[in-house]
């Protein structure tokens, strides 16, 4: 058995409802890995319901970055563009991530990201603190590691790995931090699990499309507009996903990314997912994403706000 604090069932379950109303959230994020970090930082900061309490930039390493902590420094600078074309302060807002990813499964690494989860987790009263994590679950998972007692007290929203009745977990997020997320599996934290292929790879936009409806909604309009055109070199025939608005989009409202309730998958060291085990304690699943009514509100809330 694991040392964590594993909620009994019926808490789990409880924990695991469905999202409604005002939430308090944290987010972490390899914004400069990719493009849809932006747009979905920008989704949480302009949607009222979502007290954004946080914002953690995680480890990357991929031809955007020299190494993981070379990525991590590279989203906080890009977190702190973010806010500033949004004209909001950074100040006690953002915090610097780990510099690597977990050395073995149970081994954390310090950085300000973990420590601020652990207290703001703490602090948290009765409703869960929602940690919405769109990249490598390095930090989260490290907190977890570091303060064993968040687990009663947060709820993680992570965009990582596939289906898994897919033949692999293989996918960006999950297999830079294989250990991470078998912290995060087998702990029995309360996890909503965004996977990729077939659900939120669905979340596809074109430079059409964003040029009508993102480009000209403000300074942070403009900025998300001309980084999704400089993301590749032929526009033509051309879409992009935009992974990383799911987990905000899941907050805003459930029914645009229907779920269902099994047992916590087990990932095997060669990122494959293990047998499906019925013993083990229940996460919710994302299995399909309704993409127009999503769009719809992040272009509807970047006009709101232009």
């Amino acid at each position: 058995m694991n040392k964590y604090p594993l909620l009994d069932r019926e808490r789990l379950l409880e924990r695991l409802a469905l999202p409604s109303g005002p939430a308090d959230v944290v987010m972490d994020t390899d914004t400069f890995n990719e493009i849809d970090d932006q747009f979905a930082v920008t989704y949480a900061l302009l949607s009222p319901q979502l007290n954004v309490k946080a914002l953690y930039a995680a480890p990357f390493f991929n031809t955007n970055s020299t190494s993981p902590a070379d990525g991590m420094e590279r989203s906080y600078q890009e977190l702190l563009r973010l806010l500033d074309r949004l004209g909001r302060s950074a100040e006690g807002m953002v915090f610097r991530g780990s510099a690597g990813y977990l050395p073995a499964k149970g081994q954390p690494v310090q950085s300000d990201a973990a420590q601020d989860l652990i207290a703001k987790a703490m602090a948290q009263g009765n409703e869960p603190l929602y940690v919405l994590t769109i990249g490598c679950i390095t930090n989260v998972a490290s907190a977890l590691l570091l303060e064993p007692r968040i687990a009663e007290k947060i709820v993680i929203v992570w965009l990582g790995g596939h289906p898994t009745y897919w033949e692999d977990a293989r996918e960006f997020n999950l297999m830079q931090d294989v250990p991470a997320a078998q912290v995060i599996f087998d702990s029995g934290v309360p996890l909503v699990l965004m996977p990729c292929i077939n659900v939120t790879e669905h979340l596809r936009t074109t430079l059409p499309e964003i040029e009508a409806y993102v480009k000209g909604r403000g300074a942070i309009g403009d900025y998300l507009y001309e980084t999704y055109r400089n993301c590749h070199d032929d526009h033509f025939a051309y879409s992009r996903v935009i992974w990383d608005i799911s987990a905000v989009a899941f907050m805003n409202d459930p029914s645009w990314t229907p779920t269902r309730i099994e047992p916590s998958p087990v990932l095997r060291d060669d990122i494959t997912w293990g047998p499906n085990d019925p013993a083990r304690h229940p996460v919710r699943i994302a299995y399909r994403m309704n993409r127009d009514a999503i769009f719809r509100d992040l272009f509807s809330k970047l006009a709101a706000n232009a």
